[in-house]
């Protein structure tokens, strides 16, 4: 089974609190089918388009991807409405893990749902301490963020969640673990 959790390292992306879903993908781009995998492409040049203009754009334009593999946040990630959207566009630029204060419980459940990305828990407000363009190393098992200059910050564990998002998804998982039958 895929229990392995992965070691990140690259670019940080920081965004400050409340940072809702409607500004992880607005509500018009919601008629993509993250199924179809052309769309689920284009979903990924929209992830964080709908933050303020003095944010640096998350997926430069013209691009479906995004350089920065982690994202840091504030309190309360992902708040806002339900939709899997949120997640699967962040996931489709190539992101692979947000590292919050905390986060509305029903992102959290979702990006674990869909095997996204990695939903971390800082101990501390990283969001101050971290810019956007800073290097980190994530070790996801080890439940450590590693700043540039070596300073390492402890985070909550993650404890179950992680193998679920690295078999792909609680279906995925559940395949895996033999609950249920592949089809």
């Amino acid at each position: 089974m895929s229990d392995a959790a992965p070691v990140i390292s690259g670019k940080v992306y920081v965004v400050g609190d409340n940072i809702d879903t409607d500004q992880i993908i607005p509500a018009q781009h919601l008629n993509l089918v993250p199924t179809i995998p052309e769309e689920y492409k284009i979903l990924g040049s929209y992830a964080l388009i709908g933050l303020p203009d003095d944010y640096p754009p998350f997926v430069e334009e013209g691009q479906m991807e995004t350089a920065f593999p982690i994202v840091i946040a504030g309190r309360n990630f992902g708040c806002g409405s339900s939709r899997e959207h949120a997640p699967l566009s962040l996931g489709a630029a190539g992101l692979k893990a947000v590292v919050a204060e905390s986060y509305a419980r029903i992102f959290f459940r979702n990006a674990v749902a869909t095997g996204e990305l990695y939903p971390m828990e800082s101990q501390v407000r990283l969001a101050d301490l971290f810019k956007t363009g800073d290097e980190a190393t994530l070790d996801i098992g080890g439940g450590t963020l590693t700043a540039a200059d070596g300073t390492v910050y402890d985070l909550k564990p993650i404890g179950d969640v992680a193998p679920v998002v690295s078999a792909g998804g609680i279906f995925a998982y559940a395949r895996e673990a033999g609950m249920i039958e592949d089809r």
